[in-house]
């Protein structure tokens, strides 16, 4: 199953994208994360995306979708994945459809966490994630079991995100509503939208998507 996760920043996509990597085994692909991993490998893509991020100009849309191509190639997405931060804009989107046409396949879903922006400004300020491997917490909603303990992999290392404060936080979704939630529509035309309850709780959310999920599923078969 292909799915892309539409949704302002801190509502909710990173927590869902890890929860289907447990229970369906989709892989989540951040870009933030791909772009590392690409210039990590020194291939000739990785070695142009290095060159144009230490300059502090933006990737391309091609080479953005060119490394997503790559990534999707390799064996642990064969059993599908997430799209998590791409695409931003309908021209992304345009690009991609495109080349996922040439390789004979689609995106089967599109789910939309549909937010209150004012809760959302609260949400986003009290969170934190494991250094390690990226859980995310909250001081509010979402404490580790055992304080100073990650969850997940046990590490006792976290970090916050400078940029997750109320000033910053109002400012991206500015510009999400501006430049990614021309999206909905888009996915909406194509039939693959899926509108989800963002606000809920953590476990209500997931069941939404697990809903939305079978719901595609069954409509693939």
């Amino acid at each position: 199953m292909k799915l892309i996760f539409i949704g302002p920043p801190g509502s909710g996509k990173g927590t869902q994208a890890k929860h289907l990597e447990r229970s369906r085994e989709l892989i989540q692909l951040s870009t933030g994360d791909m772009l590392r991993a690409t210039v990590a490998s020194g291939s000739e893509l990785g070695q142009q995306v290095k060159t144009i991020m230490e300059s502090g100009e933006l990737v391309s849309d091609d080479i953005m979708v060119s490394m997503i191509a790559s990534r999707i190639a390799e064996p642990d997405c064969s059993g599908g994945f997430i799209l998590d931060g791409f695409p931003r804009t309908v021209a992304q989107a345009a690009a991609l459809d495109k080349m996922l046409a040439q390789q004979h396949t689609q995106i089967d879903g599109a789910i939309q966490f549909a937010v209150d922006p004012a809760v959302l400004i609260k949400r986003i300020s009290g969170r934190f994630s494991c250094s390690n491997c990226g859980e995310g917490y909250h001081d509010e909603f979402k404490q580790p079991k055992q304080p100073g303990v990650c969850d997940i992999c046990g590490a006792t290392e976290f970090k916050r995100r400078a940029d997750d404060n109320s000033d910053a936080v109002k400012t991206r979704l500015q510009a999400y509503e501006k430049q990614t939630a021309p999206l909905l529509p888009y996915y909406q035309y194509k039939g693959v939208l899926c509108k989800i309850d963002a606000m809920a709780e953590i476990d209500a959310v997931a069941a939404q998507v697990e809903k939305a999920l079978d719901a595609i599923a069954t409509q693939k078969a």
